[in-house]
């Protein structure tokens, strides 16, 4: 039977722009075929066990024929593949995603058209360019400046477009002076606002403004390159006003996120949303214990405790786990007092329906034995599931005190066999600052270093060229042992109040 293609525009590099229905389809394929416009972060929707397929399309450098691309699309029709063909901004505004279709169309092939956010409107909205405002202008044009270079002679327009309030010219950059020049000939003003969009949507955006007389020499004497946008017309003078992406307190700022990936998802949405360009090297990983046998047969004792004591949302997950293993649910903790570490983790036993008796106010085990400590605890008997490896303050503390303490590994962290190289990458790029959640997060991102790495960093963290931002004081601890200076520290230990701390330091 033969599959089935959708052409599905990817935006115009912010990945929260991509639709849902874009979001669906690529979730469920099993080809993809994508461009080198399309935000890489976009392929991780795709499963797994999805064929990816570059095909390039980079200007003057493509990787793989139109002619090749749409056959490939076929091919993998044939085959009863689901293919999903991303493309850049929207498949049908200069995407050649008609040429696609016809091919599928000729072959008989099923296909699909989901629209994508097209660069041409988003790009110029993320400068603080409306392409309409009825206070400038009604009407708009877009235009290639990049034509067929088979066609014998121009099709475009321009007497017309000289005409038009707004003309948002796409893959233009290199023609810019041509362009910029046929539209004064044509009669457009020459002191016409004007502004070049690069990379538009992502933290890399960078925007040139002037007049279509000078934008050219202005475009090149900061050597902007493509991909860009080009806008004339009066909207673009309302840039100066209504500018808002890179006036984001964390706008270009590249920060390294080195949380485990099934937990980074938090930390890097909130500096996304802020500007940043999030690096994630995940620095550990959670398994299951190597020995399942203590906390399965805790949890099969668990009418013999009086307390079980949370240490992190991880222990609270994988303590779950293994009770629902059991065939068992909360009902098993009734005759249990709980207490939890910190917020966090008192929010993961709330996400099964149970309210702890005890929560410290801080991430931190000293807090967590200042608010038990206040209980009265004596004569109990107290069940600690953690990680595998943790400090010992805690159940010694709680032991001194007169109680029984069992403490058992919930599961245990490692570091990711692929995080070395995702590593040695993002320093090579250059660093703005690097997040640290844990003391774990520290040792196995040192680790992963030479003492020559190591060294650099340290010496980077200290003369300000990188910014070290640790979750609380144990981890600032940590890091400081490696000779990283933390210059962001925040007086809640959350992974919000780590974002607005890091905001505010730049910001500052």
């Amino acid at each position: 039977m033969s599959g089935k293609v959708y052409l599905v525009g990817a935006g115009p590099g912010d990945p929260g722009l991509l639709t849902l229905k874009g979001a669906r389809v690529l979730a469920s394929c099993d080809a993809l075929v994508y461009d080198w416009l399309a935000n890489p972060e976009l392929l991780d929707l795709a499963p797994e066990s999805a064929v990816r397929v570059y095909v390039g399309k980079k200007g003057g450098d493509h990787t793989m024929s139109q002619e090749r691309i749409s056959q490939l699309l076929c091919d993998l029709a044939a085959d009863g593949k689901t293919v999903v063909r991303l493309k850049g901004g929207d498949p049908f505004v200069f995407g050649r995603g008609g040429e696609e279709a016809s091919a599928l169309a000729a072959q008989g092939h099923a296909f699909e058209v989901v629209p994508g956010v097209t660069s041409a409107i988003a790009a110029p909205a993320y400068a603080g360019i409306p392409v309409t405002d009825r206070r400038a202008t009604t009407e708009v044009a877009f235009v290639t400046g990049h034509e067929d270079p088979n066609k014998p002679e121009s099709t475009i327009k321009w007497q017309a477009l000289a005409q038009i309030g707004t003309v948002v010219c796409l893959m233009g950059v290199k023609n810019l002076p041509i362009i910029c020049a046929k539209l004064i000939e044509a009669g457009r003003d020459p002191a016409t606002p004007a502004a070049c969009v690069r990379w538009g949507s992502t933290p890399q955006q960078q925007t040139v403004t002037g007049t279509l007389a000078d934008l050219p020499q202005k475009v090149a004497e900061v050597g902007l390159k493509p991909p860009a946008i080009t806008i004339v017309g009066q909207v673009a003078a309302l840039r100066e006003e209504l500018a808002w992406f890179e006036k984001l307190p964390l706008f270009g700022k590249r920060i390294l996120v080195t949380r485990a990936r099934s937990q980074a998802s938090r930390l890097s949405e909130g500096l996304q949303s802020l500007g940043a360009k999030i690096i994630e090297v995940p620095t550990i990983s959670f398994l299951p214990p190597e020995d399942p046998e203590p906390l399965e047969t805790a949890i099969s004792m668990l009418d013999d405790f009086h307390w079980v004591i949370f240490t992190s949302p991880n222990g609270v997950e994988a303590f779950f786990s293994v009770l629902g293993e059991a065939k068992k649910d909360a009902r098993s903790l009734a005759g249990c007092k709980l207490a939890a570490i910190g917020p966090a983790t008192a929010a993961a036993l709330e996400g099964h329906g149970i309210t702890a008796e005890v929560t410290a106010r801080t991430f931190q085990a000293e807090g967590l034995i200042e608010s038990l400590e206040a209980h009265g605890i004596t004569g109990q008997r107290v069940l600690i599931p953690r990680a595998a490896q943790a400090r010992e303050v805690l159940p010694e503390t709680i032991a001194s005190w007169g109680n029984l303490v069992q403490v058992v590994p919930a599961y245990r962290t490692v570091r990711p066999p692929e995080s070395t190289m995702l590593l040695a990458k993002a320093l090579s790029e250059g660093l703005d600052a690097i997040t640290f959640t844990a003391s774990s997060t520290v040792t196995n991102l040192m680790e992963m270093l030479d003492q020559t790495g190591r060294d650099l960093l340290a010496q980077q963290s200290k003369e300000g060229g990188l910014v070290v931002a640790a979750i609380g004081p144990i981890t600032a601890d940590t890091a400081r042992g490696y000779g990283l200076e933390v210059k962001v520290q925040p007086a809640k230990f959350t992974i919000e109040a780590l974002t607005e701390a890091l905001s505010a330091y730049f910001a500052s």
